[in-house]
């Protein structure tokens, strides 16, 4: 039998690399087809597909996505940008002009299944703290660009799937995925590139309302999913999280720190200025998401795609503020570390913290 060819866009990051890793170990079974902005090394785990150097959002992204989709027996699109938090314009044309040049082009090259990666951040408030299906309302939290951008792009995806010819969709929406190789990325994703790893093994206290309820799901466990994905098309929306939540008391002791109770109200606050001010990335939607995602119920991803967690959410938890406090990284540019040298270099010539474009 010939192997499955496999387009997968943002292969280069978080869970790309985690699929890339799974995918490349059954090389007979398939032929991964990689679409980034930017081309990694041809080192594990990127050496064994064949790179495309695309920017989904570009304005002819979809005639080039159209030639390299041809023949293909899937795309799994992962293409999702986090930086600059300042610059929504850059950020929806990443998540939303990137989305329906994907799934138009899937379409018009004749690709008969789509994975598209959305996130559990579509679901409407309500339900914090208690698992909520795929029936759940997925009209998303109105204070988060994120959660918003994820909405969207759902959209995009089932108005193409509705037409004549359009491929067979499965829709994912995982919780917070974590792994150890991600710690250099989310890191800069989440804290000012002044601040030392170091500074989060000496956290005196840390501002949190003890209520926080995650759902989280390791990279890896993603990456299975996907995988189970593309040999059961056409499953539609599909939760994936551990099984247990990341709770007040899991953050806490993975960082080593004690508890500081305060108001959602007053963390967001903190949060929304320190961002006006580009002293942080974290919007303060990120923290109304924080608390309004809901957890969330995977019976659905066991009786269509035969998958369950291995990973718990704790430790996936743990192992993301490990890798985050050592430092971890991977090989290409998206989960790669940056020197000392290298961060003042993109500092001063990127702008002010959620100004970059390259985070």
């Amino acid at each position: 039998m010939a192997p499955l060819r496999i387009v997968v866009t943002g292969a280069s990051g978080n869970v790309g690399s985690a699929l890339l890793t799974r995918l490349s170990t059954e090389r007979d079974a398939y032929e991964i087809v990689a679409v980034a902005r930017r081309v990694p090394p041809a080192v594990r785990p990127y050496r064994h597909a064949c790179w495309h150097a695309i920017d989904v959002g570009d304005s002819g992204a979809e005639e080039m996505l159209c030639r390299v989709f041809d023949t293909a027996d899937a795309v799994v699109h992962l293409a999702w940008g986090f930086q600059p938090s300042h610059r929504a314009d850059l950020l929806r044309r990443t998540a939303i002009d990137g989305t329906r040049a994907v799934t138009v082009a899937a379409a018009r090259a004749g690709v008969p299944h789509l994975v598209h990666m959305s996130s559990a951040a579509v679901y409407a408030p309500g339900a914090h703290g208690r698992q909520v299906d795929e029936s759940w309302p997925a009209t998303g939290v109105p204070t988060s660009q994120y959660s918003m951008d994820k909405v969207t792009a759902e959209r995009i995806v089932a108005a193409v799937a509705s037409t004549a010819g359009a491929p067979e969709v499965t829709v994912l929406r995982p919780g917070l995925i974590g792994q150890t190789a991600a710690g250099a990325a989310l890191r800069r994703y989440a804290l000012p590139a002044w601040m030392p790893a170091a500074a989060l093994r000496h956290l005196p206290v840390l501002p949190l309302d003890p209520s926080v309820a995650l759902p989280a799901v390791h990279a890896t466990d993603v990456a299975a999913a996907v995988e189970h994905a593309l040999l059961a098309p056409g499953a539609g929306s599909v939760n994936l999280a551990a099984t247990d939540a990341v709770r007040t008391t899991d953050v806490v002791e993975s960082l080593g720190t004690r508890p500081w109770p305060v108001s959602r109200r007053t963390l967001r606050f903190l949060a929304q200025v320190t961002w006006q001010l580009h002293l942080q990335p974290v919007h303060g939607g990120w923290i109304d998401l924080m608390y309004d995602t809901p957890l969330l119920d995977c019976g659905r991803a066991g009786q269509k795609l035969g998958w369950s967690p291995v990973v718990p959410g704790r430790e996936v938890w743990r192992e993301t503020i490990e890798g985050m406090r050592s430092g971890a990284s991977g090989t290409g540019p998206v989960l790669g570390a940056r020197s000392p040298r290298e961060t003042v270099a993109a500092v001063v010539a990127g702008g002010t913290v959620g100004r970059r474009p390259v985070p």
